[in-house]
């Protein structure tokens, strides 16, 4: 997979890439992370990538010719499955679709700042508007990185135990049950007998069970 992530602080997203899972994962081959600086395409002497919005009001927008210029230089070398626009008002992020995203081969990221981005960009260029929630932040950048995290992490080969992934919350549209580790009793805190049973069809059902509980409690909606 290759993701390519535009942006006018490219500063920002280097660190996310530079530890972890997702540092592995670039390590081994598995995907390509490559930041474009927005300014490298901007107009005039004064390097602009931004102007004040038409009919007035506070906030700059950022110009679509400089995004044209850099989508259109990098869908030279290779086509794109998607190309994302990060917005608040965007399809709120779900694992449904990070798992949807993992599949693809080639995807550009672009990061809203300011006050957004000239609408001409979102009805030329962009495939999918995705949020990461109903806040707003200083930029797209942070919502660029949660959403490569999601995705980067199923890929097959990136996590040690691909079967880790699958059991993870929202990917059954149940929230993940209780873990224990060691030790199995601390300050009269116990782990679940079950647990211990090496009994692993009824520890499963346990899972089922707390999974289940869990949403009951805290996600109903999940259920719907």
């Amino acid at each position: 997979m290759r993701i390519d992530i535009i942006t006018v602080l490219p500063e920002l997203l280097k660190s996310p890439f530079e530890a972890s899972i997702l540092k592995r994962a670039i390590e081994k081959g598995l995907v390509e992370v490559h930041l474009h600086n927005l300014r490298d395409f901007a107009l005039g002497n004064y390097n602009q990538v931004d102007d004040y919005q038409f009919g007035g009001g506070a906030g700059m927008v950022l110009m679509i010719e400089p995004i044209d210029k850099c989508i259109s230089e990098l869908m030279k070398h290779r086509d794109y499955d998607e190309v994302i626009y990060m917005t608040p008002d965007g399809t709120t992020l779900n694992q449904g679709m990070s798992n949807h995203l993992s599949l693809k081969k080639n995807i550009i990221i672009l990061c809203g700042h300011y006050k957004g981005v000239d609408q001409r960009v979102r009805d030329k260029f962009i495939t999918k508007e995705i949020s990461i929630g109903d806040y707003v932040l200083s930029g797209g950048e942070l919502a660029a990185a949660v959403l490569c995290d999601s995705i980067i992490r199923l890929l097959p080969g990136v996590l040690n135990d691909e079967t880790s992934a699958l059991t993870d919350t929202f990917q059954d549209n149940l929230l993940a049950p209780p873990v224990y580790t060691r030790p199995s009793e601390y300050k009269g805190m116990k782990v679940p007998e079950v647990l211990l049973s090496g009994n692993f069809p009824k520890i499963e059902q346990w899972r089922e069970e707390e999974a289940l509980k869990r949403t009951e409690e805290r996600r109903p909606d999940l259920l719907k």
